[in-house]
């Protein structure tokens, strides 16, 4: 724990994905809330059909969402302190390699898990 989902729009360049999860991996590392390295679980999906807004037909609105799902127990404050550090990695990773003419919503939600979660590690 914890998993990392983030999805982008068509409209926002990401030319590196896997950088842009090694960044946000090491953004949540380096918070020292997580016990080992392992346990950060991040995936990029791509939204192929969206619509910010009533009407962009030009799509010149775009955005990207990370979500965060945590265990339970973090106070609130340290959930708002991740969902700020990860708004900042993410704007700063991507801001440059946009093209100008889209306007991006950077958007973060951390969402705590049931306690009902399962998991077990399988090394080879």
């Amino acid at each position: 724990m914890p998993h990392v989902i983030v999805q982008a729009t068509p409209n926002v360049t990401i030319n590196r994905p896997e950088r842009l999860l090694k960044q946000i991996n090491s953004c949540l590392w380096e918070t020292g809330h997580f016990d080992k390295p392992q346990a950060i679980k991040a995936r990029l999906l791509d939204v192929e059909t969206f619509l910010v807004g009533m009407e962009d037909d030009q799509q010149q609105e775009g955005f990207i969402y990370l979500q965060l799902r945590l265990m339970p127990g973090r106070s609130q404050q340290i959930r708002d302190e991740l969902a700020e550090k990860l708004r900042i990695c993410l704007q700063q990773e991507l801001e440059a390699q946009q093209s100008g003419r889209v306007t991006i919503q950077y958007c973060v939600e951390v969402i705590e898990l049931s306690a009902a979660y399962s998991k077990v590690r399988v090394q080879p």
